[in-house]
């Protein structure tokens, strides 16, 4: 028995994590209220939603934090499976949404298995590049089966389809695998070869190809293709310099679409400008930073690939939602992690930072 005393995790990130998510609570309220009360009458009726699932991911975090992250190399195969079933089962039984089948209905409630995904892939490669050593040199032996259980994750998700979860999913992945030791040239013929594929996915779809076009002359088509975009980019309007204040938007009722979910940085950039806006991605590259300083500390290659995977993930989503709503990048209807409403996201987001103090706490 390894009796081997812990350090303390880390509470920065521990302190950053749980202002993250007050934040998020904070600004559903403020974008979901006037919306329930009409819908459900009740103000409350996101806010509370939230609120369980904040508690339960504040319960997991604490759980994972405290098991030593090496017990984990146990745990990816099951949760790999798991995670393989219910993304086959939510093709089958799954309920539609926005024209993604990719959510289990429960009652009131929903899960989405894609975010499972992101962590258990995560825990799988790590897992599978420190046991193959010196050997993920080799593109046969190492970096091929590697790329398969990522193709085939990948291929799942497509039909539901997702691209914004792929997006997230092969690119945290491709940074598990440069830092992990891959061969560069294996991997950038890989990448040209999947260039081609991509986008044969992305012209496939009428409305995928309309995504790109608004997102190039958002202007051209203000009521159909273009519409949340110019409302959001409306709501950072309105927002100028110092915002409107907390709870005084306009464009949250019923203006903007998925205020509380996706576009929920709209929000935030009404109500509290510019100079809040600043301070909120101050906060978060923070968090990340202090991740990354997290895994690069690791002092095994296990739990530097854990926690490069876990930041790149949640960072990588980030940048896909703030690219979004800013008129940056194509919409791709992504959550804010620890901001946007949505269990199932929050949940996961709220253990895989477990995992991470978990590593932070030294050897394992």
């Amino acid at each position: 028995m390894n009796t081997t005393k812990r350090g303390r995790p880390d509470f920065l990130m521990l302190f950053l994590t749980v202002l993250l998510v007050a934040i998020g609570l904070v600004m559903v309220f403020s974008s979901s209220a006037m919306t329930s009360s009409i819908k459900y009458h009740s103000m409350w009726y996101f806010e509370l939603r939230q609120v369980t699932w904040a508690s339960a991911g504040l319960f997991f975090l604490f759980f994972f934090m405290n098991i030593r992250y090496q017990k984990l190399k146990k745990w990816f195969r099951p949760l790999f499976l798991l995670t393989v079933v219910l993304l086959v089962l939510v093709l089958i039984v799954g309920t539609k949404v926005n024209g993604h089948k990719s959510w289990f209905g429960i009652g009131s409630l929903g899960m989405q298995p894609t975010e499972l995904a992101k962590l258990s892939l995560v825990l799988y490669l790590a897992a599978l590049i420190e046991k193959k050593g010196d050997r993920f040199q080799n593109f046969k032996e190492g970096l091929a089966p590697v790329l398969l259980i990522v193709g085939f994750i990948a291929g799942l998700i497509m039909l539901q389809p997702d691209i914004g979860s792929n997006i997230i999913i092969v690119s945290a992945s491709v940074i598990i695998m440069i830092v992990g030791g891959a061969n560069r040239k294996h991997l950038l013929l890989v990448a040209l070869c999947a260039v081609p594929v991509g986008m044969v996915i992305v012209m496939a779809k009428s409305y995928r190809i309309q995504r790109l076009t608004s997102f190039m002359d958002p202007w051209s088509d203000t009521q159909n293709s273009s519409y949340q975009l110019v409302q959001s980019l409306y709501a950072f309007g309105h927002g100028g310099l110092t915002g409107s204040g907390f709870g005084q938007g306009i464009q949250k009722l019923f203006y903007l679409p998925e205020a509380h979910t996706d576009f929920i940085f709209s929000t935030i950039g009404e109500e509290f400008g510019f100079i809040g806006c600043a301070l909120f991605l101050l906060i978060y590259l923070a968090f990340l930073w202090r991740g990354l300083i997290i895994a690069l500390r690791s002092p095994d290659l296990f739990g530097t690939l854990c926690g490069i995977g876990i930041v790149s993930t949640i960072g990588i989503q980030a940048l896909i939602n703030l690219g979004g709503v800013t008129g940056s990048i194509p919409i791709t209807g992504v959550p804010l992690p620890f901001i946007s409403y949505g269990g199932s996201s929050l949940l996961l987001c709220m253990v895989s930072i477990g995992v991470l103090l978990s590593i932070s706490r030294g050897r394992g």
